[in-house]
């Protein structure tokens, strides 16, 4: 029995020990590597911890976590380097976040029902790959098949890529999964009339947010809501301004001529338009909206967090 520990442990010390050695033998393979392009910089991974699967004598689950980790830094990283010019949420491509994947992909591969690496996965990779995107939440539900939350989540993809038929589809098959939310079928139904409106947005971004399990995934659920939110106010003083352009015959000269008219437009929710301290109009996240006079137009921001308008 004590030599059958002992090969145990043996085993188990030359496993970690080689894993610590490859890692370490990358980060100076990566600190020592001729500098290439911007486009190619991180094209794969150095190691692959899913070949370890099935080897690692039950610490798969604790490499998964480790490329968990890695995952979230990455992207973090990604963020930092891109400093303050804006970012399109729809698309990241801009960011070359080629590593994400893979990162994701170890980890479900190692850990099989990793629920919030596949939920960062559905929240972020549709902006990056959408194939990859799909392949990875496909992988969810045949690993998870009673989580119906996976269909949730393939739903959202073909949403965003405005496949109405196959999101519905999607929706409606999770619908059938004991135990799944009447939210499922409600958006198989709304797929199916009114698949590209706000409300539907609406509702998709606020599931999303309830059930969110980082704060990356937390944060840009909240600025699409945000986002939708000064897209009704967006349309609501547009409206006004448009009136009082052609009642006049001019523009107004500052928004706050209008905002006696604001107070009889109805926003969705009994929502009340924001007004700061100096008598601005704000958005959701307490920026002064941009006004064009020329135009006769009122906007975002340039200073603010919310992306750019949807319809």
């Amino acid at each position: 029995m004590q030599r059958d520990l002992t090969q145990l442990f043996i085993v188990i010390a030359i496993v970690v020990t080689g894993f610590v050695a490859v890692t370490f033998l990358s980060s100076t393979l990566e600190h020592q590597r001729v500098p290439v392009p911007a486009a190619f910089a991180d094209s794969d991974l150095a190691l692959e911890g899913k070949r370890l699967n099935g080897y690692a004598l039950g610490s798969e689950g604790l490499l998964a976590d480790w490329y968990w980790m890695m995952s979230l830094q990455y992207m973090g990283k990604k963020m930092i380097e891109y400093g303050d010019k804006d970012i399109d949420l729809e698309n990241l491509s801009s960011l070359n976040i080629r590593l994400l994947y893979p990162y994701l992909d170890n980890a479900t591969d190692l850990d099989p029902k990793f629920y919030a690496a596949y939920s960062y996965g559905a929240a972020v990779l549709p902006a990056i790959n959408r194939e990859h995107a799909i392949a990875l939440i496909e992988k969810g539900i045949a690993n998870n098949p009673e989580q119906w939350r996976f269909y949730q989540y393939l739903g959202y993809i073909y949403w965003r890529s405005k496949n109405f038929d196959k999101a519905a589809e999607t929706y409606e098959a999770g619908s059938k999964i004991a135990g799944a939310s009447p939210f499922m079928l409600e958006m198989a139904a709304a797929m199916r009339s009114t698949g590209g409106s706000r409300d539907t947005a609406r509702s998709m971004y606020g599931q999303m947010l309830a059930q969110a399990q980082d704060e990356q995934s937390k944060r840009n659920a909240q600025l699409r809501l945000f986002q939708l939110d000064a897209n009704d106010e967006l349309d609501a003083v547009n409206i006004l301004l448009d009136r009082a352009r052609t009642t006049t015959g001019h523009c107004p000269a500052r928004l706050n001529e209008i905002y006696p008219q604001l107070k009889n437009s109805k926003l969705r929710g009994g929502r009340d338009f924001r007004i700061d301290s100096s008598n601005s109009l704000v958005d959701p996240t307490g920026v002064t909206y941009r006004f064009d006079e020329k135009k006769c137009r009122a906007a975002i921001s340039l200073e603010s967090k919310i992306p750019p308008p949807i319809n």
